[in-house]
């Protein structure tokens, strides 16, 4: 059952498909769902929230963007080196897809056009990657981050929080520029992890709640 949360009057939050849900992405009219306990992704269908593919990860999932028909996942191995594996769905992932994250760590993804934008929190910046992960760019952050994705107008937004990852807020990032600033919209809930818009709508996983929240 859906409950109101406090990211905005019009938010509400649904169970994860599996505990400590994290990180999503919206790809084919379904939205789909990591898992940090059971090392799998979910597709579900927002309408019904019915899970109609679950799949096991080769590790860890830290981040995760629709890239084309596909996914691009970031995946923590057993010594947490990071990874980005090609995901098909239908098919699975692809392990000849596996490239090392550069200085192999990487979390959040966000992919626009032929660039994927890979989190590297530890160094507090953003990688702009081409196809072939290789990176193009580097774009300083402003602050400490917990998502980030494309949302209406093609404009980036990301969740902002101090140097304890607390007191989030929501609002946009100007990622054409080497060291933009952050432009603050709105607080949003502490437990916020991953960013992801389906052309409606905002998501974000309450992750050590065990939910999925969305909000306008």
């Amino acid at each position: 059952m859906s409950r109101t949360c406090r990211q905005s009057p019009s938010s509400t939050a649904n169970p994860g498909p599996a505990t400590r849900p994290h990180p999503l992405a919206f790809l084919n009219g379904l939205l789909w769902a990591g898992s940090w306990d059971t090392d799998a992704i979910y597709a579900i269908d927002a309408a019904d929230w019915k899970v109609r593919e679950h799949v096991a990860a080769p590790g860890k999932p830290y981040g995760m963007t629709a890239f084309g028909d596909e996914l691009r996942v970031v995946v923590a191995l057993d010594d947490d080196d990071r990874y980005l594996y090609r995901f098909v769905p239908g098919r699975g992932f692809d392990p000849a897809s596996k490239v090392a994250c550069p200085d192999f760590t990487g979390s959040y993804l966000a992919a626009g056009e032929a660039t994927v934008f890979l989190g590297q929190m530890g160094k507090r910046r953003i990688l702009a990657l081409n196809e072939d992960s290789q990176p193009l760019r580097e774009i300083a952050l402003p602050t400490r981050c917990a998502g980030f994705g494309f949302g209406p107008h093609g404009h980036f937004f990301m969740i902002s929080g101090d140097d304890e990852l607390e007191h989030l807020k929501f609002g946009t990032l100007d990622v054409s520029q080497d060291a933009p600033e952050f432009e603050e919209i709105a607080p949003i809930d502490d437990n916020a992890r991953s960013l992801v818009y389906d052309g409606r709508r905002w998501w974000t996983s309450l992750r050590d709640e065990n939910q999925i929240a969305s909000f306008t």
